[in-house]
C-alpha cells in the first residue's frame, strides 16, 4: 500500500468504508477507548473536529481493546457512550485490534510509515494519534500524553491556518 487511501475498512455500522472518501484531506486517525485515563481526549478531539473540518481536517476514531481491556464493549455501546458522554459526531469505525498478529491492515501501514520513539512500531498505549496529509502520507505520530489541543497548532499549520 503506498497512501492511506488505499485501505478500506469498517465503519462503526459495519460498513466497509474506503479511506478515499477523504483523499485531498488532513487526516488524524486515532485508536480509542471509552474506559482509559485519555478517554476525556474525546472532548478535544471533537472540539478540533469542529474547529478545522470546513478546512479540510478529518479526525477518524478505531475502538480497541488491546490496553487494559479499557474499550469492553461492543460497537453500539462505544458509539452510544461517544455521543452521549462526549457528543463525538467525528467517524468511528468498528473494533480493531493494532498490534500483533491480527492488527488491522491499516494499523501495520501506519505503524510502518510513522514509527514511535527510537524508531518502535508497537502501539504503546490508547489515544496514539497518526497525522496524515493530504497526499495520503504519515507526516508525524503523537504518543496518549499528546493532547488534541497541541496537535491542533500542528493540524492548523498543516491546513494554512
Amino acid at each position: 500500500m503506498s497512501s492511506v487511501y488505499d485501505f478500506t475498512v469498517r465503519d462503526i455500522d459495519g460498513n466497509p468504508r474506503s479511506l478515499a472518501e477523504w483523499r485531498g484531506k488532513t487526516l488524524l486517525i486515532v485508536n480509542v477507548a471509552s474506559k482509559c485515563g485519555f478517554t476525556p481526549q474525546y472532548r478535544g478531539l471533537e472540539a478540533l473536529w469542529q474547529d478545522q473540518r470546513d478546512r479540510g481536517l478529518v479526525v477518524l476514531g478505531f475502538p480497541c481493546d488491546q490496553f487494559g481491556h479499557q474499550e469492553p464493549g461492543d460497537e453500539a455501546e462505544i458509539r452510544t457512550f461517544c455521543s452521549t458522554q462526549y457528543d463525538v459526531t467525528f467517524p468511528l469505525f468498528a473494533k480493531i485490534e493494532v498490534n500483533g498478529e491480527h492488527a488491522d491492515p491499516l494499523y501495520k501501514w501506519l505503524k510502518s510509515e510513522g514509527k514511535g520513539i527510537l524508531g518502535s512500531e508497537s502501539i504503546k498505549w490508547n489515544f496514539t494519534k497518526f497525522l496524515v496529509d493530504a497526499d495520503g502520507q504519515v507526516v508525524k505520530r503523537y504518543a496518549s500524553t499528546d493532547t488534541p489541543e497541541k496537535i491542533g497548532r500542528d493540524t492548523l499549520a498543516r491546513l494554512g491556518g
